[in-house]
C-alpha cells in the first residue's frame, strides 16, 4: 500500500495564501515597522485569498488529503463562497478597524496578524471533510478573537468580555471535541461522509445510547458557537465589550463560521431524525428569546448582539424541517441546507453594513454607545444614517432592503416544502416581533433633535468628525453589496445549493 498521498496544492490555493498574508503581515511589521504598511499588505492578502477561493471554486470541485474515497479537503461552490465571504469579511472589518489603529488603541502589527490567522480558520473551514480538520479549522477562527476582543488598551469592559468569551468557547470546544471522540467509538471514523454512511447502512448504531450522546454533544458545542438559546448568554457582553469592528467580526465571520461547522455534521453526518428535533427546538427558542429581549435594549450593540440571536434562529429555521419525514426526502433537505446557508450570506452583508454605519457615526475608537446617540442621527450625516436605515430594514425583512426580504422568504419556503408549516408560522410571528426594535431605531434615525452634544460630552472628549477615507469606502462598498444581493439573490441560492 501506497502511504504517500499527493496534495493538491490547487485545492489548497485559499488556504495557503489566507496563511501565507498572517506570515507576510508578521515580517511586514518585524522588519518595517510602518503600520500602514503592514495593514496594506493585511488588505492585499484578504483580497488576494477572496479572488483565489473564487477561482479555485469556478473550476469544478477538488479533494486532497485522501484515503481511498475518504477526504479531508473537498474545496468546492460552498467552499469556495464560504472561503471568499470570510476573506471579504475581513477586509471590511479591517477597514473599519483603521482609524482606532491610526489612533494607537491597539498594536497593528498584532491586530492583524490576528485578523488574518482568523481569517485563515474561516477558509479551512468551508473545505473540511473530517471533524478534526473541522474542529481545528473552527478554532483557529475562534482562538485569534480571544485577544482581538480583550486587545483595546485601558478598557476593563474589553478584557471582562474577553475572558467571557473564552471561557465560553473553552467549554464548547471541550464539549464538541467529547461528542467527536464518542462518535469515532461509535463508529470507528472521523470522515464526514463515512460517518454519515455508516450510521445510514447500520441502524443499529442509531439505536445506541452512546451515539444519541455523541450527537447531542456535538450539537451543542456548535450552537454555543452560533450563540443559540440557551448557549447565547456570552454574545451580547462580549459584543458590547469589544471593539466595534471586532464586534461586527464576531457578529458576521464568527457566525457564519460556526454556521458552517453545524451545517457540515447536520448534513454529512449526523442522522436527520435525531437532529431534526433538537434543530428546530433550537430555532424557536433562539428567534423567540432574541427577538422578545432585543425590544428592551437599549445600546446600540447589545440590540445587534441580541437581534445576531435571533437571527440565528431564523438560520437554523430551514434545519428543524429536518424532524419531519417530508422535510428528510433528497429535495427537501437540499432546499433546507441551502437556505441555510442563503440567509447566513444575506444576513452577514447586513450586519456588517449595520456595524459600519454605526462605526461612522460614532467616534473613532468609541463604544457603540446608546440608541439616544443615534436619535436624528439622518439628519445630522443624511448618508451614513440612511446607510444604517437600510441594513435594520434589511434585517426586519422589509423593502427597500430587498436581501432581508429575500432571505426570510427563502427560508419559509424551505420550511413549507419540507412540511414544517408550524415552523414556518413561528418565524413570520417572529419577524413581526422584530419589526418593532427595528422600525423604533429607523425612526428614531430621523426624529427631530435638541442642540448636538458638545464635543466634551463624547467618549474621551471627542467629537463625531466627518467620516472620510476607508470607513466610508467599507459603508458603502457594504451598502452597495446588501443592494446587489436583494436585485439579484438567486446568485448566492445557486452557490449555496452548489
Amino acid at each position: 500500500m501506497n502511504v504517500v498521498q499527493s496534495v493538491d496544492s490547487v485545492a489548497l490555493l485559499p488556504a495557503y495564501l489566507a496563511a501565507g498574508t498572517a506570515v507576510l503581515v508578521l515580517i511586514t511589521d518585524l522588519l518595517l515597522a510602518r503600520p500602514r504598511a503592514t495593514i496594506v499588505v493585511a488588505a492585499l492578502g484578504a483580497l488576494g485569498t477572496a479572488v483565489g477561493a473564487a477561482v479555485v471554486g469556478a473550476g469544478g470541485e477538488r479533494q486532497t488529503f485522501c484515503v481511498g474515497a475518504d477526504c479531508s479537503w473537498i474545496f468546492g461552490g460552498r467552499a469556495a463562497l464560504v472561503g471568499a465571504v470570510v476573506a471579504l469579511l475581513t477586509l471590511g472589518v479591517l477597514g473599519l478597524s483603521v482609524p482606532a489603529l491610526r489612533a494607537g488603541r491597539s498594536p497593528v502589527g498584532e491586530y492583524c496578524f490576528l485578523l488574518a490567522c482568523s481569517m485563515t480558520g474561516g477558509v479551512v473551514l468551508g473545505a473540511a471533510g473530517d471533524l478534526i480538520t473541522l474542529i481545528v479549522a473552527l478554532e483557529t477562527l475562534t482562538l485569534p478573537l480571544y485577544v482581538l476582543v480583550g486587545l483595546r488598551r485601558g478598557s476593563l469592559a474589553s478584557a471582562e468580555a474577553a475572558v467571557t468569551f473564552f471561557v465560553v468557547s473553552v467549554v464548547a470546544t471541550t464539549v464538541t471535541l467529547l461528542g467527536a471522540a464518542l462518535l469515532y467509538a461509535v463508529t470507528g471514523g472521523l470522515h464526514l461522509d463515512r460517518l454519515g454512511a455508516l450510521l445510514a447502512e447500520q441502524p443499529e448504531l442509531r439505536d445506541l445510547p452512546l451515539t444519541t450522546a455523541a450527537v447531542a454533544l456535538v450539537l451543542v458545542g456548535l450552537a454555543f458557537k452560533v450563540a443559540a438559546v440557551p448557549f447565547h448568554a456570552w454574545a451580547p457582553a462580549t459584543y458590547d465589550g469589544a471593539p466595534l469592528p471586532v464586534a461586527a467580526y464576531l457578529s458576521t465571520a464568527s457566525k457564519l463560521g460556526g454556521v458552517v461547522a453545524l451545517l457540515a455534521v447536520v448534513q454529512r453526518a449526523l442522522p436527520a431524525d435525531q437532529t431534526g428535533p433538537v434543530l428546530a427546538l433550537l430555532a424557536v427558542l433562539t428567534m423567540t428569546v432574541g427577538n422578545l429581549v432585543a425590544l428592551r435594549q437599549r445600546r446600540t450593540v447589545r440590540l445587534l448582539a441580541w437581534s445576531s440571536v435571533a437571527q440565528a434562529g431564523y438560520i437554523l429555521a430551514p434545519l428543524g424541517a429536518l424532524a419531519l419525514a417530508a422535510g428528510r426526502t433528497g429535495e427537501a433537505r437540499d432546499a433546507a441546507y441551502a437556505a441555510a446557508v442563503a440567509y447566513t450570506v444575506f444576513f452577514v452583508a447586513l450586519e456588517l453594513a449595520a456595524f459600519a454605519a454605526v462605526t461612522a457615526l460614532r467616534p473613532a475608537g468609541a463604544d457603540g454607545g446608546t440608541l439616544d446617540d443615534l436619535r436624528g442621527a439622518a439628519r445630522r450625516h443624511p448618508w451614513r444614517g440612511a446607510a444604517l436605515g437600510l441594513a435594520l430594514v434589511g434585517l426586519a425583512g422589509l423593502p427597500p432592503g430587498l436581501a432581508g426580504l429575500f432571505a426570510k422568504v427563502t427560508v419559509v419556503r424551505a420550511l413549507l416544502d419540507g412540511g414544517a408549516a408550524w415552523l414556518a408560522l413561528v418565524v413570520a410571528v417572529n419577524a413581526v416581533i422584530g419589526l418593532a426594535y427595528y422600525l423604533r431605531v429607523t425612526a428614531a434615525l430621523w426624529a427631530p433633535t435638541a442642540t448636538p452634544a458638545p464635543a466634551s460630552t463624547l467618549p474621551g472628549g471627542a467629537a463625531a468628525v466627518p467620516v472620510v477615507g476607508v470607513v466610508a469606502v467599507v459603508l458603502a462598498v457594504a451598502t452597495v453589496a446588501t443592494v446587489v444581493l436583494g436585485v439579484a439573490p438567486q446568485l448566492v441560492l445557486d452557490l449555496a445549493a452548489r
